[in-house]
């Protein structure tokens, strides 16, 4: 576990998280007289009445003391300001946060070279590398995610990386033969007042979480994005890899609108410091 905490500190070292544009009123929010956002009103339509996702989002994150509980009373021994750990979601650390350990629906043949990875401090982890963070664990960390919905597509900007998901929703189906991509290749539809998101075509590069559960280039993932309100973005995702994983298996995070702000431009070869403290067996 100290090897994980070590992960997260690293992770956590290569940014810095600021707000730009700050207290620049969203446009279009409800409010109050004093002109406080009302996160509670009904959610927002786009003109052809489709509930309308866009905004600046951060993942409702898990309180301290459940991250104690499942990573141990050292978990916040290295902090950084505004990138505490518990301004991020326990799934970004553990994917399985929620099971038993030894109970996660993983081959032993890959639960093994986790283990066997994570005994070194640089582990699994791309993010020490400069490498993306991709789908999920860029919505799961500290820094924001940015939706704009358009007609025909709907864009997904992650702070970590300035990396942007394109989500298709002109009807395009899934490529059948696709270039393994970080980002993967992503269709959607609406099913009610929910989008849901199909996403292929990954490559088996990442991880799924800071400890380093991998994902194959068999790996598809489903996203049910459903904004409650103003305020909170829904979003159950169900990962689906027979290479790696024995069974599907689903984690459900509520993300939190984040008013009159923005996200940062971020770049992590800017300033990189990690490689040098990487050991040569990992690099």
């Amino acid at each position: 576990m100290r090897s994980v905490l070590l992960l997260v500190a690293v992770c956590f070292l290569a940014a810095d998280a600021q707000a730009q544009w700050l207290n620049y009123p969203t446009p279009g929010l409800p409010r109050t007289k004093e002109g406080q956002p009302i996160l509670t009103a009904p959610m927002p339509r786009t003109a052809d009445g489709k509930p309308d996702l866009s905004g600046v989002w951060h993942v409702q994150p898990t309180p301290l003391a459940e991250m104690k509980r499942l990573f141990g009373n050292d978990v916040d021994i290295v902090q950084v300001p505004g990138m505490e750990i518990e301004t991020v979601s326990k799934y970004g650390i553990n994917i399985f946060a929620d099971f038993a350990p030894g109970a996660e629906p993983i081959h032993k043949d890959a639960a093994e070279e986790i283990r066997r990875r994570n005994q070194s401090a640089s582990g699994l982890d791309t993010l020490s590398r400069c490498l993306p963070a991709t789908t999920p664990l860029a919505t799961l960390l500290s820094e924001v995610t940015k939706i704009v919905q358009a007609p025909g597509i709907t864009l997904v900007m992650h702070e970590l990386d300035n990396a942007t998901r394109q989500i298709y929703t002109d009807g395009r189906p899934l490529p059948v033969s696709p270039n393994p991509s970080w980002l993967g290749y992503s269709a959607g539809r609406w099913d009610n007042d929910t989008l849901v998101v199909e996403t292929s075509g990954f490559n088996d590069k990442a991880g799924l979480d800071i400890m380093g559960h991998p994902r194959s280039e068999s790996m598809r993932i489903t996203e049910r994005y459903t904004r409650r309100d103003v305020g909170h973005l829904d979003v159950e995702i169900t990962f689906n890899d027979p290479v790696v994983y024995t069974t599907p298996f689903t984690v459900k995070v509520t993300h939190l609108l984040q008013a009159d702000t923005d996200i940062l431009e971020y770049f992590c070869n800017e300033n990189e410091k990690d490689q040098t403290h990487l050991t040569a067996g990992n690099k």
